[in-house]
């Protein structure tokens, strides 16, 4: 090989040497700004989905350590990591009445709250916190709502994806003299609202409206002489200190709270997604929601009672059919509201009615 040769041959070497090394350059430009082809285990489905949580419990409620963040915890684990979601608890992203709402608008992706408190705004919900059926526990009434929910898909709840549902359980009278029978509670003041309020006034009370927040200084203030709701409050709202007695109704009150996402952000997650979601859903559901305010109501009774000594009073079948008499007419009212919208409201009502004798008697 002649010298003009060699040089030849020596170019050719350098041009080959330098696309190898611009090719290798690109692609290792490609890989830092996620421009090049995608492998399975990048791209699009490795993009974190964020979602965020509005509630209006503060921090440090059950409802947040026990419920909500494992549950935001072994979402991102059961889809690797591909969807985050951020709480905000105690109304700071959206006030409590307006959750829903703001799921619906998408201010939030996913809400946790009452449907109470737009109380219209799901009318066939209702029925969940009618007076007159009996709920031994959050469990029953829990197991009953997400049930019944399933099985008749009430159009008011399906521009948003329910992901779980679950209650109060019964509640109590806590007041300042005993409630032994009806007559006991005629004419009492007693802090309620909603349907509470119409409750109490069907059994010959006087309901006064207002805040749970404001029921404490009502109460040490005589302005109320009792209160009606779950047991959590006598420890929670310290109520067992300006109350002597506990007489159990465990028909007379119950709250539907509700977990939602929104309709376009669960869509948007694909079926792998949701069905790694829906997993975890269940799991919470049966494993701590459906119990969550058993656990608060049995420790804040048991606080009253030994702590501040609550006396518990328990009427007789009799008496209690007496109340549950008197509250029925409530129920018809709900009927009659179903009928005027086509919903037929005594089938759901005997639904609801069949299971939680059934849960009553399993549970």
């Amino acid at each position: 090989m002649n010298f003009a040769q060699s040089r030849k041959v020596g170019r050719r070497w350098r041009k080959t040497i330098a696309w190898a090394l611009a090719f290798v350059m690109l692609l290792a430009f490609s890989a830092l700004t996620g421009c090049g082809p995608k492998s399975a285990a990048t791209g699009a489905d490795a993009k974190v989905v964020e979602l965020k949580l509005a509630h209006f419990w503060p921090a440090t409620h059950p409802v947040e350590t026990q419920l909500i963040q494992p549950w935001a915890n072994e979402i991102n684990q059961a889809t690797n990591g591909k969807v985050k979601i951020t709480s905000y608890p105690g109304e700071t992203l959206l006030k409590a009445n307006d959750i829903y709402d703001g799921v619906v608008k998408g201010v939030a992706d996913v809400g946790v709250s009452c449907f109470s408190y737009t109380r219209g705004r799901f009318p066939v919900l209702e029925v969940f916190e009618l007076p007159g059926i009996t709920y031994e526990s959050s469990r029953v009434s829990s197991r009953v709502a997400w049930e019944t929910i399933q099985s008749i898909t009430p159009k008011e709840v399906q521009d948003t994806r329910l992901l779980m549902v679950f209650t109060t359980g019964p509640g109590d009278l806590y007041t300042k003299t005993a409630v032994d029978t009806l007559e006991d509670v005629k004419g009492m003041e007693i802090r309620a609202t909603g349907l509470s309020a119409k409750t109490l006034t069907a059994l010959g009370a006087s309901p006064v409206g207002m805040a749970q927040s404001e029921a404490y200084e009502a109460l040490s203030k005589g302005v109320v002489k009792g209160n009606l709701g779950p047991d959590e409050v006598l420890q929670g709202w310290k109520q067992a200190e300006v109350t002597s007695y506990l007489t159990k109704t465990p028909f007379l009150y119950n709250t539907l709270f509700f977990m939602t996402i929104n309709k376009d952000k669960w869509d948007a997650l694909g079926p792998e997604l949701q069905q790694a979601i829906n997993q975890v859903n269940q799991k919470y559901f049966e494993e701590v929601a459906v119990g969550l305010w058993d656990q608060q109501n049995e420790a804040a009774l048991k606080w009253a009672v030994e702590q501040k000594g609550i006396k518990v009073i328990e009427l007789s079948p009799t008496e209690s059919q007496r109340w549950i008499s008197l509250v029925e007419p409530i129920q018809q009212e709900y009927v009659k509201n179903m009928n005027a919208i086509q919903v037929n409201g005594q089938e759901i009502l005997d639904e609801i009615k069949a299971l939680a004798a059934k849960y009553n008697a399993e549970l």
